[in-house]
């Protein structure tokens, strides 16, 4: 696994992040040896030898986050610090925007939406070029149910996994 990322501590996060990867396999597949990964045209990894196992991880700046599965999954992890109301209307639209500003505690609304973007892109493997003001409303897994979303929030980070029905 290449640690690209520049900080320590974001190389530490990457590190946890796989060695979760490397656990869930083992515990739920019984498959021991180092996951070697393979990338689609987007950049989305899967595992070489395992084509039917699907996982996805994330980290911020106080966790990490990895979600295996038998069907597509995103999971993305987000710091409640990241809030900050330009953005919110740069990247949610009108009626997001509302749910946050109506929320009581926009902060945890703000990024418990930006997850479950986020985890549904990394699903899907698009990524985040995507218009992102209206991802959640124009998304056909959406549309056509055919995914559902698990978000948790803890006390200094916002954690949503988005699982494909498929």
């Amino acid at each position: 696994m290449e640690l690209r990322f520049r900080q320590e501590h974001d190389r530490r996060l990457s590190l946890a992040a796989y060695r979760l990867l490397q656990r869930a396999l083992r515990v739920e597949y019984g498959i021991t040896a180092a996951p070697e990964f393979e990338f689609d045209k987007r950049g989305k990894p899967s595992l070489i030898r395992h084509q039917k196992i699907f996982f996805n991880m994330s980290h911020c700046h106080e966790a990490a986050a990895c979600v295996v599965g038998s069907a597509s999954v995103g999971i993305d992890v987000e710091s409640l610090d990241h809030y900050d109301e330009e953005l919110m209307k740069m990247v949610m639209n009108a009626e997001e925007q509302q749910q946050i500003s109506a929320s009581p505690d926009p902060r945890i609304a703000f990024i418990r939406l930006w997850t479950m973007k986020e985890s549904l892109l990394k699903m899907t493997g698009e990524g985040l070029s995507s218009d992102l003001r209206n991802v959640l409303k124009n998304s056909p897994d959406i549309k056509n149910d055919a995914c559902y979303f698990h978000t948790t929030v803890y006390p200094q980070f916002v954690c949503t996994v988005c699982y494909s029905k498929n």
